[in-house]
């Protein structure tokens, strides 16, 4: 499961935490909501609309991590990841 916390701005935070295969669909709402087309949300994050279609669609490939932070940030929003029932290194602050 991927967990991550989008933040519209400091003040206000969504959470999601989503499974891989929910992150296009959530990326596709977010992009709507925004009123922006797959070329331009593409273009912006430097990458092919095709490609974004896919990620869209769930189909993931070779897609980077960097990749969805990226056309997040285009969005208005950002990854936060979160140790997840014993999964990845704990933060300093959980020691």
């Amino acid at each position: 499961m991927l967990c991550g916390n989008y933040h519209k701005t400091k003040k206000h935070t969504r959470k999601w935490h989503l499974k891989l295969s929910e992150v296009g669909k959530k990326l596709k709402e977010l992009r709507k909501d925004k009123k922006m087309t797959q070329e331009q949300l593409a273009a912006q994050a430097g990458i092919s609309r095709i490609t974004l279609g896919k990620i869209e669609r769930g189909e993931f490939g070779t897609v980077s991590v960097k990749t969805l932070d990226t056309l997040l940030f285009n969005l208005g929003f950002e990854i936060e990841f979160e140790n997840f029932n014993g999964f990845g290194l704990p933060v300093l602050g959980e020691i």
